[in-house]
Order: C-alpha cells, then structure tokens, then sequence
C-alpha cells in the first residue's frame, strides 16, 4: 500500500478493511492449509468482497453524489480519491485471487480431482451431461433476449450472468443473458472415471450446451462470457404509516434486489461490443467500480466445494469439548447457581446454551424469559426451544434484530414463527440496532424469584458456534443479572436512561467507560507503576476511541491488540503509539470474541463484550460489556488472550508496511487454535 492512502494517523477504514481481505486471501495461498480449505477460503474472499461493494463502497459513493468529500470521515481521503483507490486495489486482488485459484486447480488435478470446462469435457460423460442439462437445468434456466426495443430488466443484485452474443447469418448481432440460478448447483460432480473425480461448473455446462438453449436461431457463432452487478446493499425505509415494521424491512429487502448498482464484474475476455452493449444498457458510470475479471464470477460459491470423501483435503473435525462441571444430563440450573461458567466454543460444545433453555422451557418453576437475537442458525434450536417455552405457559420476551445487515429475511421469517406461538417481540429501539448477546431467565425458587442467564460475545446460533471463536458466560450473578434486566426494561420504555452498577451499555455509556479504564491506566504510569492493556476484537475504527489508546502509548502505557478485521489505529510510531502492538489471527475459525483487559496481577479487569470499538457500536447500537468477576473464569480468558497473542503461524503483523507480514519470533511455533483446544482439553484432565 502506497504512503498516499491514508495520513499516518489514521488508517482509512475501507483500506483496512481490504486489507483483511488480503489475509483471507492468504490463507486461499498458504500451502499449510489442505486444498479444498484453500478453495473455501477463496469463496469467502469472494463473499467478503460482495458484502463489502453492497455495504462500504455504496456508502463513498454515495458521499460522492451528494457531493461532500467527507475527507475527515474517510481518514484524511477525498472519497473521489477512494473509490479510485478501492477499484485499483480490488483491480490487483482479484488479479492475485485468479492466479491462487489457477495453483490450486493445478494442485487438485494433481490430487485426481480434475475441473473440466466445455472445450475438456471427456467422452464418457457427454451422457451424462446432457441428461443433467435436459432434467436439471433447463426446467430452472431464465434466459433473456435483448434487443434495442426492450429494456434490461434489472439484473439481480450479485447474481451472475452468461452475456451471450450471436453473429446470425445476415450479419446482425443478437445478445442475450442467461440467469445463473441460485437453485442450481454450481459444482456438478460428474462419474468417476480411470480413478479420477470430475468437476464441471454449470456455467461451463451451460457452455457446453448453448446449441440446445438457443435451437431456434439460426447463428453463424455464439460466445458466453460471464458478468456481474453488485447493487448497493443499504435499506430505505418508505414512510407509509400503516405498514408495521416488518412489513417496512420485507420491502425493504426486496428493494435492495433493484438498488443502484455499485460494482460491475466481467470476464476481461469478453468482446468489447458486447461490453459496450452492456454497461450502456445498465446505464452503468464512472462513479461505479468497473471490474475487469476472470471467466468466472460469483467465486463465493467455492465455500460450497464438494468434499468428493477426500478427508485428506480438509481440516481435521474437533470434537466440541465438555465444560467440567456441566452436565448435558443434569441441571444447567443446578450447576450455574453454585457457580459462574465460561464457554468457550467451538473449542467447547455450545450445547449447553440449548440445554439451558429447553430446561426453561420444560421447568415449571420458570416464569419467564427475556433474550436478544441477532443472528440465527437456519434451523434453529433456540428459536424453537423459546417458541416451546411460550406454549408451556412461560412469559418469553425476545428484542430480534429485523435489521441484522443480510439476515432480514430470516429474521423476520422467525419473527412471524415466534409471534404465532405467542412470543412477546422487541423489534429493537427506534434509531439503534440491538447488537447485545444476552439472556435474563427467572425462576420462582420458594417464595422469591431467583435470575440466571448468559451474556456472549457472538451471536446464539448454532451453526455459526461451529467456526465462530466466542465466549459465552453461564450465570447466577445477582448483581450482573440485575443490570441486564434493566436493559429489557429499557427496550420497553427507551424513554428512560437507567444507571447500571456493573455491566457497560451503549449507547450511553460505553465510550465514558472505556476512557475511565483507559485513564485508570495512565495514571498508573504517572505513579510509576506500569499500566497495561490488552484488546481482542473484531474491528477498531472510532478515531475518538484510537486517540484516547494514542494518549495512552504516549503516556507509556503498554497496549497489546488482537484485532481481526478492520484497524484504523497505526501502530508503533514514534511520539504516538510506539507501545502499541497489533496483531491479526486468521486461521480455520473466525477469531470473534470482543475483550477488554484493564491491568495485570492481582488488580486486572477483565471484560467480555458484543461491541467491537466502532462508532455505530459505541454510540448507535444496543450493546453489553459484562464484567468478568469469577477469578478462574478470569484467569481462562486472560490464558487463552495470552496464547493467541503468542501465535507466530497464522498472526500477521499490522504496521505502518501494510503487508500482512507473518510474525516470525524465535519462540516455539503456536498456532493459537491448535494450542487453545489443547489447553482445553488439559483443564480436563486436571
């Protein structure tokens, strides 16, 4: 990255962002990681790079058009200057991501595991194809004849297109588009033959057979090329008062399918005419991002390789380990009511968090239950573990998250489930996303109410729990449940600002918190003592916040970070932030968990937190920091900071070089998620 990208106070955040990406993309490279992992780590390249075009790209942009350089908000660049900047930088990735995929499929035919396009399609499976074409995909296909009287339809936001272009006999050209459904397979795996595994990709496929899809006319030659269109991702909201707010966020969603376009992706070998033809149709400008690409688009889709059986080729399976002192047999209730404990998945099974609350909702001592929801699985055990708790009499109140970015549909599809079985639903609070991870459950023990709950660091869903790294903490604490109860009181009444004796909450407290304990520190140093902290997160891009850590390094605070995406703080300069490091972790999990160390030694605070340090976290969302008080818990979380912090196999350094450069020491090799299972599965052994 050149010197001109950012004013060395700051990193502009899009920047980082792509530069997380590079990291994803290195892991699609490292011939450490077994080869169809390789292929899925590209798919998530890919995946990334949409979401990013939907949702940060589309917002420069529109800082463009409104005409505001916004040069302060974009870290000391013209947003003109970005979107120039962004495009060069995706132009050069995309670039290095085609040849990774080449060294991969080259490794792969090594591997027997040979991908075919049309012009390498071995006799044997001729059959074979043209039954699948017949049966499978041409009762699905959408093909769409252009001429210079229709209009474009608008093409689907993401979806990826065949441009066809026909010379016809008489000289005239005649184009077309085919739809390449999500309903199809992309890989189709076709018979084994001489020992060998076959791949096709339906786009080849629809190659293959562009004679049967376009019989009727009557061509002289036919070429396919592939392109793409990414609209901008970000909801518009219509005024109409007597629409409820689930009916706001479904049109909504089903608006973004024809927002503006933001990015278009071709297949750089298309013919220029046809290119031309296109983008005019499209009515597509310089302010979007014209990607030139590779013969295939839509790469996301590689997270969905099939494994052919060949475990070799991917990831060993970890078996989740069990929490000693939990029992998937016994009481939840029973365990956490003698004592706090901490889940760590997926090193440890998430089970424990549905077996709390089936336990809920069968135990008729339970009365109620309160619980925020963000995101969740497909099919989901706790949706359905709450929705059995209402049938059984339970008052259950759930506060779901309609505006969970990309997860609307789902959401709002659970939200209509919940209501039907009697659920009392929280759709946020006007003006904020509810992005906290907690639940309050109370239980009539005698003649009083007693609370137990958990407060997490991700999202209550299982299928993510699989290849998320996050704490969850189980717990009876009078004092931290008090808190958080006050937090669904607040989603009631939002009127009302309650005060909170332990947890931290955004939106209104969260950055005068984080400035005590950073102050708690400095002045520590001013006593000739050494202040310390230590920071696991996803993203840090409040500069408010950065220039606090700023003040602090300068001071001579020492400051470690683990941050795994975005990072607008510059670490280790002179004057400014020498005592700071920074290290990112990207390996076979998602490294998720937010965590806030304060100190060391016997005076150490620690926290577990749903908010990573970002504006919007900080002061437009809904979020809980929860204190950690049990000594053994805090001695876990600070052990097991400490083992990825010493990683030096998947952390990458970041600096002022901006190349995701390895950290290589001298110590022995750790792979911090190796070496965490491990760690966990000692604490069981003791």
């Amino acid at each position: 990255m050149t010197a001109d990208t950012n004013n060395n106070t700051y990193i502009n955040r899009e920047i980082s962002w792509l530069q997380f990406n590079a990291r994803v993309l290195q892991e699609a490279s490292d011939k450490r990681v077994p080869l169809i992992e390789r292929l899925r780590f590209l798919g998530i390249f890919s995946n990334n790079l949409d979401e990013f075009f939907k949702v940060r790209y589309a917002t420069v942009k529109r800082i463009v058009e409104a005409g505001k350089g916004a040069k302060d908000e974009l870290g000391g660049i013209r947003a003109e200057e970005l979107l120039e900047i962004i495009t060069n930088i995706v132009i050069e990735q995309q670039s290095e991501s085609l040849q990774v995929l080449s060294n991969i499929e080259e490794a792969l035919n090594e591997e027997n595991i040979c991908i075919v396009d049309e012009s390498s399609i071995n006799p044997v499976h001729h059959n074979f194809i043209k039954k699948y074409f017949i049966q499978k995909v041409s009762p699905a296909l959408v093909t769409i004849i252009l001429n210079d009287l229709v209009n474009l339809p608008n093409l689907k936001d993401s979806a990826a297109y065949l441009a066809v272009k026909m010379m016809m006999a008489d000289g005239v050209k005649q184009f077309a588009l085919i739809e390449i459904s999500k309903s199809m397979d992309r890989f189709v795996v076709l018979p084994k033959h001489d020992g060998k595994d076959y791949i096709i990709m339906i786009d080849d496929l629809l190659r293959h057979c562009l004679s049967d899809i376009f019989n009727i006319f009557d061509y002289e030659g036919i070429s396919a090329h592939m392109i793409k269109i990414t609209r901008d991702g970000e909801l518009d909201f219509d005024s109409d008062l007597s629409k409820s707010f689930i009916e706001k966020i479904s049109d909504s969603v089903k608006h973004r399918q024809v927002g503006e376009p933001v990015r278009f992706v071709y297949d750089k070998t298309i013919e220029a005419d046809t290119l031309q033809y296109l983008m005019d149709k499209m009515g597509i400008t310089d302010t979007d991002s014209i990607i030139p690409g590779g013969r295939y688009h839509n790469r996301r889709d590689y997270m969905s390789f099939p494994s052919l059986g060949r475990k070799d080729l991917l990831y060993d399976k970890i078996e989740s380990l069990p929490i000693k002192g939990l029992s998937l047999e016994n009481s939840i209730f029973e365990a956490i009511a003698k004592k706090d404990y901490l889940l760590y998945a997926p090193y440890q099974t998430f089970s424990y968090v549905v077996k709390l609350l089936r336990e809920a909702a069968l135990d008729p001592k339970v009365k109620t239950i309160k619980i925020t929801i963000y995101r969740l699985a497909e099919i989901s055990h706790i949706a359905s573990s709450l929705i059995n708790a209402a049938l059984n009499g339970k008052h259950v109140t759930v506060s779901i998250e309609l505006q969970a970015r990309f997860d609307e549909e789902a959401n709002i599809s659970y939200a209509q489930q919940m209501q039907e079985g009697g659920i009392n639903l929280f759709f946020g609070v006007q003006g904020l996303k509810v992005h906290a991870k907690m639940c309050v459950i109370e239980r009539e023990e005698g003649k009083k109410l007693v609370r137990y709950g958990f407060v997490s660091t991700g999202n209550f869903n299982e299928s993510t729990a699989k290849i998320y790294t996050d704490y969850t903490l189980l717990t009876s604490n009078k004092s931290i449940l008090k808190d958080i109860n006050k937090v669904f009181m607040f989603f009631e009444a939002n009127y009302k600002i309650y005060k909170y004796k332990h947890i931290i909450t955004s939106p209104h407290y969260t950055k005068k918190a984080i400035f005590k304990l950073i102050n708690e520190q400095i002045d520590l140093v001013k006593e000739g003592k050494e202040g310390y902290i230590r920071l696991k997160m996803n993203s840090i891009t409040s500069y408010l916040v950065v220039d606090k850590l700023y003040e602090a390094s300068r001071a001579g605070v020492k400051i470690d970070m683990i941050v795994r995406g975005i990072c607008c703080l510059v670490p280790g300069i002179e004057g400014m932030s020498e005592n700071i490091k920074v290290i990112s972790v990207v390996d076979k999990f998602l490294e998720h968990p937010r965590v806030y160390i304060f100190g060391k030694d016997n005076d150490v605070k620690v926290y577990i937190s749903s908010a990573d340090w970002m504006t919007r976290n900080i002061d437009n969302r809904v979020e809980v920091t929860c204190p950690i008080y049990d000594e053994g818990i805090k001695q876990e979380i600070i052990d097991t900071f400490n083992i990825c912090w010493s990683d030096n196999v998947k952390a990458r350094l970041i600096n002022t070089s901006y190349e995701n450069e390895y950290k290589i020491d001298n110590n022995p090799k750790v792979r911090s998620q190796v070496a965490t299972y491990d760690y966990y599965l000692k604490k069981l052994e003791k």
